[in-house]
């Protein structure tokens, strides 16, 4: 037995068919190695471990839930990281995918870790709460599109796959849920720089009611502020768009 902890943020699923679709949503593409983000109760698990010729591993902070997994599943020997997943550096050489329900009071730090380690993504498959999966696949000029959306759909294309109810969870959060599918971009995005870009994003969607103009100032000059089109707001431009404006910005920018 195992007792769920909330300071974990710790919904497990329960209902077999959004297990059994979340798993053919992985078998979309090859996968050669993968790596689980927070197990838990092994929901998701005992379908992973079937998969034929897969080098597999997982992720799990909570050491209650190591132990029942290698109790109830003695094929991960060996093959759980005891570790916060925030904290783990890539556990495998070359490509390899990652999928998991994610503990949902670290679902947007796990995005950003995710596109850390992006050169050997090979795709993801993950729950989250709703309205942060919404956020990453939302496209420009909807109200969900901001920051979060822009830095990953620069390095990824971001599919919204379905929704998850509460009741599918032990317990049921308070939230729906919803699985999202993460490629890398067949074309790499031009930016000047990852770091400008990034100070652009956010400078931009800080002032979100402001126009370009007014809440990028001090990232341009007058001349470039001239552009007509400063005179839009952030969630107007593409993630394109934005690369292509931070060849723009002053050098002193991101200082």
């Amino acid at each position: 037995m195992y007792i769920l902890k909330k300071s974990l943020g710790q919904h497990f699923l329960q209902d077999e068919n959004i297990c059994r679709k979340i798993v053919e949503a992985l078998q979309q593409r090859p996968v050669y190695q993968l790596l689980e983000v927070g197990p838990g109760s092994g929901a998701l698990t005992k379908y992973l471990l079937d998969l034929p010729g897969l080098s597999f591993k997982a992720v799990e902070l909570d050491q209650e839930k190591v132990e029942y997994l290698l109790k109830t599943y003695p094929a991960l020997e060996g093959k759980i990281i005891h570790q916060s997943f925030l904290d783990l550096y890539p556990p495998f050489q070359g490509i390899f995918t990652v999928i998991g329900n994610f503990p949902y009071n670290i679902s947007t730090q796990i995005l950003f870790h995710v596109l850390e380690w992006r050169q050997q993504i090979e795709a993801v498959i993950g729950m989250f709460q709703k309205e942060v999966a919404q956020r990453a696949a939302a496209p420009h000029g909807s109200k969900t599109y901001g920051v979060l959306s822009v830095l990953i759909q620069a390095f990824f294309e971001v599919e919204y796959l379905f929704d998850v109810a509460p009741g599918c969870f032990n317990p049921p959060p308070k939230v729906k849920s919803g699985v999202i599918r993460l490629c890398p971009r067949q074309v790499a995005l031009s930016m000047r720089s990852e770091k400008e870009f990034t100070a652009l994003v956010k400078t931009a969607f800080n002032q979100r009611r402001k126009t370009l103009r007014n809440a990028c100032k001090p990232l341009f000059d007058q001349p470039t502020l001239a552009d007509p089109l400063f005179l839009k707001r952030a969630e107007q431009l593409s993630v394109e768009e934005f690369a292509a404006l931070s060849f723009r910005m002053r050098q002193t920018g991101t200082a």
